[in-house]
């Protein structure tokens, strides 16, 4: 009988957790934020203790489990409508190689030190530092590289993509980073004839901004 409990209900919360992380979205382990990785803790510790304490009504894993899905959900749903709540809750991605350049005081802020950098930038297929334009930790603990562009054996310099609005909400600390301000952006905006509610995606680079709306480069 308590090996019969245990298999049902561990095929109870095979299905019931299916079902939470399919309404918490589509998101590779390597790609959770603190928020879902709390979440997912709480709710494999939940599960694990619900199978092996079968005597409990199995309604005490299951509020806890669904409270933390509409935590999670409500959480993301700010995350979308609130720019600056979203920073809160995960932070700003950190350069950590700009121009070329080892930026050490923000390795530092970060605790990320040089073997975990020479490590990531082996991982995406690079010899050593010198090769890298850009490089970018992000919010999720990995780390995104940008090489220099080779022509005739010299590197050639690209600038990066700075992002200036994203899913609606303008990057002010990309504005400030380019000397520019709000004004400056909805004015472009006008002469386009767009709003700023209907731009998905728009960028910064050699000077001119590129704009994103449904998927298409305007």
């Amino acid at each position: 009988m308590d090996i019969f409990m245990i298999f049902i209900r561990t095929l109870f919360f095979y299905f019931f957790i299916f079902i939470v992380y399919r309404i918490m979205g589509k998101r590779e382990v390597g790609q959770l934020g603190i928020i879902d990785l709390i979440v997912s803790i709480l709710i494999a510790e939940l599960t694990v203790i619900s199978i092996e304490d079968y005597d409990n009504n199995i309604l005490r894993s299951i509020i806890p489990i669904l409270t933390l899905l509409m935590l999670q959900v409500s959480l993301a749903f700010l995350s979308l409508k609130l720019p600056k709540f979203r920073i809160l809750l995960d932070g700003n991605p950190s350069v950590i190689i700009r121009n070329g350049r080892v930026n050490y005081k923000e390795m530092m802020m970060q605790k990320y030190n040089l073997d975990d950098l020479m490590v990531q930038i082996r991982e995406k297929g690079y010899k050593s530092i010198e090769e890298i334009e850009y490089a970018i930790l992000e919010n999720n603990g990995t780390l995104s590289v940008f090489p220099f562009t080779k022509r005739l054996g010299s590197k050639k310099s690209s600038p990066l993509p700075l992002p200036v609005i994203l899913d609606t909400n303008i990057q002010e600390d990309t504005l400030k980073l380019l000397n520019k301000d709000e004004a400056w952006l909805r004015n472009i905006l006008r002469q386009k004839n767009l709003e700023l509610e209907d731009i998905f995606y728009a960028f910064y680079k050699n000077g001119e901004l590129f704009i994103i709306k449904d998927n298409e480069l305007i």
